[in-house]
């Protein structure tokens, strides 16, 4: 084997390398987009779950403190859900139902 055919394999060899590092690394990204998105999917559902027992606590037993409580988390995830929103409330429109 001459010098320039051991250099050519050398350089095929280079190019197989940079090739197969290239898919690994876009797999690995592509792994890791979808973890990702997996577990923002996971942390909304979380959340979906704490809202949903949020608006469904009853506070008929709960002493009045608590309940107002209850009453403006009640109110904050009716907000976030009717307009999208994520502030705090200070919004007295929405009547509480479960007294």
């Amino acid at each position: 084997m001459n010098v320039h055919n051991f250099l050519e394999q050398i350089a095929k060899n280079d190019a197989l390398k940079i090739e197969r590092d290239l898919k690994r690394e876009e797999a690995d990204k592509a792994r890791h987009e979808a973890f990702a998105i997996e577990r923002q999917h996971a942390q909304e559902q979380d959340m979906e779950d704490r809202e949903m027992k949020i608006i469904a606590m009853d506070t008929s037993h709960m002493s009045p403190e608590t309940k107002s409580y209850w009453k403006l988390k009640r109110r904050d995830v009716m907000r976030r859900k009717l307009f999208h929103d994520d502030g705090p409330s200070n919004m007295d429109w929405l009547n509480d139902q479960n007294h």
